[in-house]
């Protein structure tokens, strides 16, 4: 996959702060206030309560998301994996529930039980590339159909009191670029606010996500719009708002492999803010040190050990199965790492993989103290 655009997440400070490039504080969507203005993406197997209410106490996220959940399956009774999409606890507000479908009439039946649950906002999933969910004419499957598209804006909207936003590709290939066309359409239905993540469904994952598109969404509506994709550093969320003027940031995928980006986020751009109204060329040495904080071994181990112990509190199902997924991002980086990750995927239960990271950061920590104590 060719990659079309390079994103400058290492743009100088000094650019950045002449550019207009600190991040807003904060983001109206609909009569809900976002502070400060990040989001957490929804992602499928990852932005479940456990996850989702760690990321808010690491703090420094504005607006979290449900995992996508089929609209169908919030309106079958028996559906549990709708219901335990749908969970949440009080300290996540605000939050959002996202949802994908192609039928109007159940979209908006959804929706408007999404509400009675008392989530703050409700957003469609026009993003989503998977084929099982595209071939269902759900997610990114729908962006070859733009007059389906306005018929579920219109249900939805007419059904609920709540904010409704909607998160959206570029279009399906390079040759059926309709983001702008679609964002237009969502502000003329109501809708409170979009989100471009600057890729097409053809591209899936792959190459870089092309900003100059979010650029282009918002030259084209006065409702907020939210840019997404490639952000992995804070210099990279305060580089697409002033490349693009958009209204906030969502983060998806560097969210699990680090945990603290939205806290790094925060004081990254209280130190750029700061640097600003004292100068206006600002120069920062390449050499010095990042202004926000790194998470140190200790603060890793941390982590890993209340994420999982959340998990195991939660009494999910696939308990065991998510530490695993989780292992290989929480353990990224860290020294003997490799050796962490076998022994946790050779567990059986979510107790032992608990022991197991435990063990293998407490001999790290406390060879760590004996060998500053003979220093």
């Amino acid at each position: 996959m060719r990659k079309y655009w390079d994103n400058p997440g290492n743009v100088d400070a000094g650019v950045l702060a002449r550019a207009g490039g600190a991040m807003p504080s904060r983001v109206v969507i609909g009569n809900i206030q976002i502070t400060p203005a990040t989001v957490l993406a929804p992602m499928a197997g990852v932005t479940d309560t456990v996850f989702r209410r760690f990321i808010r106490n690491l703090g420094g996220c504005g607006l979290i998301m449900t995992e996508f959940t089929s609209a169908d399956g919030v309106l079958r009774a028996k559906d549990q994996k709708a219901k335990r999409y749908l969970h949440f606890y009080e300290d996540e507000h605000p939050i959002s529930a996202q949802l994908f479908g192609s039928d109007p009439r159940v979209m908006a039946e959804a929706a408007r039980m999404v509400e009675n649950l008392g989530f703050d906002l409700v957003d469609l999933n026009l993003g989503c590339p998977a084929k099982k969910v595209v071939k269902c004419n759900g997610g990114s499957g729908l962006l070859r159909d733009l007059p389906a598209i306005g018929k579920i804006f219109e249900a939805v909207r007419a059904a609920i009191k709540i904010p409704f936003t909607v998160k959206f590709r570029a279009g399906w290939d390079d040759e059926n670029i309709i983001c702008v066309e679609l964002a237009k359409m969502a502000e003329d239905c109501g809708l409170c606010a979009v989100a471009l993540h600057a890729r097409t469904r053809e591209q899936g994952y792959s190459g870089q996500a092309r900003w100059e598109w979010i650029a282009a969404v918002k030259q084209a509506v006065k409702i907020p719009v939210i840019g997404n994709g490639d952000i992995r550093t804070p210099a990279d969320a305060c580089a697409i708002v002033a490349q693009t003027g958009c209204d906030a940031v969502m983060i998806g995928r560097t969210a699990p492999a680090n945990p603290w980006i939205f806290r790094q986020i925060e004081q990254y751009n209280a130190w750029l803010t700061s640097d600003r109204a004292a100068s206006d060329t600002l120069v920062r040495p390449a050499s010095t040190a990042v202004p926000y904080d790194e998470p140190s071994e200790a603060d890793r181990y941390q982590m890993i050990r209340t994420y999982f112990a959340m998990l195991i509190q939660e009494e999910l199902p696939d308990a065991v199965g998510k530490m695993k997924q989780f292992a290989s991002w929480f353990t990224h980086g860290v020294p003997g790492g490799a050796g962490l990750r076998k022994a946790i995927y050779e567990s059986k239960s979510a107790p032992e993989i608990l022991a197991r990271v435990e063990q293998f950061f407490e001999e790290k920590l406390c060879g760590a103290d004996a060998l500053v104590r003979e220093f």
